[in-house]
């Protein structure tokens, strides 16, 4: 069994019930998810999928919506809900990781900046050597406090400049299935 574990956080369908849902943001991510899925699938990687979960909404179980994103075809080897940003946080896959023999996670879903970058600096925290594989995650626009509007696009790059080096290695989804470092030139 490999000791790597690819992590897929919160790709579900409860996101297409926001109010900054945008599809045409969705289609390189879910193919990108997708190649990281399969992949890992391949090279005998075990697949978490978390799912988060709040009592009442489009987050709740009774809304129907907290199944995988359409179309991502995802056949998990554990299943874990959060009601935290952290998917470490009271799920249970610490100790799943831990049990498994996991060192190295590979971290993926949405949204980049929240519970992606969030799981990040706590996996790195607890020891894991951490691979964070930006593509293979989707986030939205955003407006600070001063009235400047982040693209997705920005805010990944935020997110890869302060998780690098610090927390994780930043990986393409190619990069990561095999275990080497990105090349950043590209």
């Amino acid at each position: 069994m490999s000791d790597t574990a690819l992590i897929v956080i919160d790709a579900q369908e409860s996101f297409r019930h926001r109010d900054y849902w945008d599809d045409g943001m969705v289609p390189a991510y879910i193919e990108r998810q997708q190649a990281l899925i399969d992949g890992a699938k391949a090279a005998g990687i075990p697949v978490v999928q978390v799912f988060h979960v709040e009592d009442s909404g489009v987050f709740s179980e009774a809304s129907g919506f907290v199944t995988a994103l359409a179309p991502l075809r995802i056949a998990p080897d554990a299943v874990f809900r959060k009601r935290r940003h952290s998917a470490l946080v009271g799920t249970g896959l610490d100790v799943w990781l831990t049990s498994n023999g996991i060192r190295r996670v590979i971290i993926s879903g949405i949204r980049t900046e929240q519970c992606c970058e969030t799981t990040t600096r706590h996996a790195s925290d607890l020891g894991y050597a951490v691979d964070y594989v930006g593509e293979a995650t989707l986030t939205f626009p955003m407006t600070d406090a001063s009235g400047r509007t982040w693209s997705g696009a920005d805010i990944r790059a935020r997110t890869e400049l302060v998780l690098a080096d610090r927390f994780a290695r930043i990986a393409t989804v190619e990069d990561a299935l095999a275990g080497r470092v990105a090349d950043r030139a590209a």
